[in-house]
């Protein structure tokens, strides 16, 4: 089913005004924020951007299977 009307209207009366305003604010502040941040460098479509030390895969089964612990129990 869909929604009660009511609700439909409280949304829209309440929640997308106040979405907006935080959207909008969000909005005027990204030039200063882009200033100072590096907006080039976006490591999700380029791994080779990526700063972070590179986890060793054997290692982390490792830590993971130490984690789980007992699974009979």
């Amino acid at each position: 089913g869909s929604l009660p009307k009511w609700v439909v209207n409280k949304a829209s009366q309440y929640l997308a005004p106040q979405m907006l305003k935080k959207l909008h604010k969000a909005c005027v502040k990204y030039p200063a924020w882009k200033e100072q941040h590096d907006a080039n460098v976006t490591p999700w479509p380029y791994p080779e951007q990526n700063k972070l030390p590179l986890l060793a895969l054997p290692e982390l089964a490792l830590r993971r299977a130490a984690s789980l612990g007992n699974a009979d129990e």
